[in-house]
């Protein structure tokens, strides 16, 4: 089955306590989006809220680093209980390095990578990492549109995981609905992570639903 992220992105941060139980009773998995501002022009949120997050979440944290030199961090988000932890093909100079440090803090390690990046540029690294994130947006920014071609992108990726016979997840980050959920799983979509679909909803607990 799916399993549903919420993107702790689009919580409410004034009742963010509020959307940290939302998580832990009806979805799979906190999604954390950490940006810097230098590789997306944005910047998200850093240690302080991870760890409150941490002190409440009873499902696992899945960070999703969008930030230059992602390997300085590392073991600082392993103490935080992060179980998943990725970072961007584009601003990794030693991807299986950062891989392998990943793995020895005893996280899963993943590679993500923007809609502009050809899927094939992942493929030497499936070996290494246990999930790859296909950005269906640019990174950097909520609420964008669902990029279309993202579905032909996610059935590449999963026929070569296949041919190889690896257990790779493939997550899938940026626009996510109950509208495209179904064809993402098709596509062969094991994460799907959603931010506005899910706490900008009139019922959160009932979008998760409609995405499962």
């Amino acid at each position: 089955m799916v399993q549903i992220a919420p993107s702790m992105l689009s919580a409410d941060f004034l009742h963010l306590e509020h959307d940290v139980e939302t998580v832990n009773s009806h979805a799979d998995l906190f999604h954390l989006d950490i940006m810097d501002g230098v590789f997306v022009p944005n910047i998200s949120y850093g240690f302080p809220v991870v760890e409150a997050i941490a002190s409440k979440a009873a499902r696992p944290m899945d960070a999703h680093l969008m930030i230059v030199h992602p390997e300085k961090y590392v073991e600082r988000f392993a103490k935080t209980g992060i179980a998943m932890l990725s970072a961007h093909l584009e601003a990794m100079e030693a991807p299986l390095s950062v891989m392998g440090l990943i793995h020895s803090c005893g996280m899963k390690a993943g590679i993500a990578f923007n809609p502009d990046v050809p899927v094939e540029r992942v493929f030497p690294y499936l070996e290494s990492c246990d999930f790859v994130l296909v950005m269906s947006v640019f990174a950097g920014f909520g609420g964008q549109k669902f990029i279309e071609t993202t579905y032909e992108r996610v059935r590449t990726l999963k026929m070569e995981i296949l041919r190889r016979g690896l257990d790779v997840k493939i997550e899938v980050d940026g626009g996510v609905s109950p509208v495209n959920a179904a064809a993402l799983a098709e596509a062969g979509a094991d994460i799907l992570v959603a931010g506005s679909a899910v706490f900008k909803a009139s019922d959160p607990a009932a979008a998760v639903a409609a995405m499962r």
